[in-house]
């Protein structure tokens, strides 16, 4: 259960957006060629193609063969997925701190014994890899364990949204705990009574104990 990192070619694609928002491209001009876009943004031919290929999908590009492609809107439809990786990161959290409570609770009802089993295993990694101060192994583990409660709610939406959100989050750990484990050995027993109240179908005290690592109150 990895998170993703952005592609070259979505990293394109947001680049040629803010071309066209910025009206560098405006609707009814052509492109540049493939070879002139590889050179501009640094990238193989392949990830100009994609890129392309994902702003024609949002109606934002039109390819017209023998004769070059060519900016047909402004109005870009974007994915929720799409706005949640382009919000600020204070919002992203808040979105995220709002779902764990319920997401919590929900997990606490609806959890399969196998869903429970994969919830100890991301939890008990998450203490083996603070234990040896391998940082972003815990980072992961610690996301993925909360993942994991999020994928036995029983509520797809909720579920997909949470998981979108969460990606944020590793880059963050990275930087704000600068390589250190200390923070996640101390918050382990909180988040091991969480995964007690869940495996006991708790879902009052699970919602409680989520908020309170939410609120960083351990």
């Amino acid at each position: 259960m990895q998170i993703q990192r952005k592609t070259l070619a979505q990293e394109v694609a947001e680049r040629l957006i803010q071309g066209i928002t910025n009206e560098e491209y405006a609707v009814g001009d052509k492109l540049p060629i493939e070879p002139e876009l590889m050179k501009i943004y640094g990238v193989g031919r392949s990830s100009i193609r994609e890129a392309i290929k994902i702003l024609s999908i949002k109606g934002v590009l039109n390819v017209q063969q023998g004769v070059g492609t060519f900016v047909i809107s402004k109005n870009i439809q974007e994915s929720l997925e799409a706005r949640i990786n382009n919000a600020e990161f204070n919002e992203v959290y808040e979105v995220r701190s709002l779902l764990d409570s319920k997401i919590a609770a929900r997990a606490a009802v609806h959890r399969s014994e196998k869903e429970l089993k994969t919830i100890k295993m991301y939890l008990d990694l998450r203490e083996k890899f603070a234990e040896e101060n391998q940082a972003l192994e815990c980072y992961q583990a610690d996301i993925n364990f909360h993942i994991s409660i999020a994928e036995a709610c029983g509520n797809n939406l909720l579920k997909e949204i949470y998981k979108i959100a969460s990606k944020h989050i590793l880059s963050t750990f990275e930087s704000s705990h600068n390589n250190n484990t200390d923070s996640f050995k101390l918050s382990q027993k909180i988040h091991t009574d969480l995964y007690s109240c869940i495996e006991n179908k708790d879902p009052e005290n699970a919602a409680h104990i989520a908020q309170l690592i939410v609120d960083r109150v351990y």
